[in-house]
């Protein structure tokens, strides 16, 4: 990667946010802009940042003083939809992955994960967008099962063929490059198709996605008895499109 991963830091632990912020800046390819010690001293300063010095990514603690990290994503994801913000938290239960993700985070990182998970989920979020471990991929599936559909397809046509093959590919968590080059299409084209889905489905972000293709059978996860260290669907379940 070229340009460097531009990245805030929101977290109002300031010898956990120096650790992180020593950890990063000794990556070629991340540069600290800020750090905050809560959500609205956060909010306050993407208010003020030129276009040229917002962040990529937004690494940001759920427990904060003032504007707590939900309601800041809440605001972030609809003020600032081109961030990525990967929740950052010692809270690790369900609820609050689940929660996270329906708010619009691009991946959930426990404040316990190792260096090497943290690196892998900024650089995974970077390229794709998104990143969802196999842990919260179990959770998106769990809360699909337990909540039931509440957006369904009203009729056969309602995604075309070729947003079908798309979102098939995005739920196995390929990036728009990564389709492009697979369907001799151009990535704007992808993009294009993605944005239609997220706007057909009334989805927040890729997360929303995959609970639409679950909800409505587009997509059919069988429990996959492989290794556990592969990083897309595929670690966790079986994906196939049905036709």
């Amino acid at each position: 990667m070229n340009e460097k991963i531009k990245i805030f830091l929101a977290d109002d632990e300031e010898l956990f946010r120096k650790g992180i912020y020593f950890l990063l800046n000794r990556e070629e390819n991340i540069e600290i802009l800020f750090e905050a010690s809560n959500g609205k001293e956060l909010i306050d300063k993407l208010k003020e940042s030129t276009q040229e010095n917002l962040p990529d990514i937004i690494m940001m603690d759920l427990k904060m003083p003032l504007t707590n990290g939900v309601e800041a994503t809440k605001i972030i994801h609809k003020d600032f939809p081109q961030i990525r913000i990967i929740a950052l938290t010692s809270y690790n239960t369900k609820s609050f992955i689940a929660n996270m993700i329906n708010v619009g985070a691009a991946s959930y990182l426990v404040k316990s994960s190792t260096p090497h998970d943290m690196l892998k989920t900024i650089n995974e979020v970077a390229k794709k967008g998104f990143y969802y471990s196999e842990s919260v991929m179990e959770v998106i599936h769990q809360d699909v099962l337990s909540s039931g559909s509440s957006r369904t397809i009203l009729d056969d046509d309602f995604l075309t063929l070729r947003e079908k093959e798309i979102l098939e590919l995005i739920c196995k968590q390929y990036s728009s490059t990564e389709i492009a080059d697979m369907m001799c299409l151009s990535t704007r084209t992808i993009d294009g198709h993605r944005n239609n889905l997220l706007l057909k489905t009334q989805s927040k972000n890729v997360a929303g996605l995959v609970i639409f293709a679950i909800q409505n059978k587009i997509v059919k996860l069988d429990e996959y008895n492989n290794s556990l260290n592969l990083i897309d669907f595929s670690s966790f379940y079986k994906i196939e499109i049905l036709k």
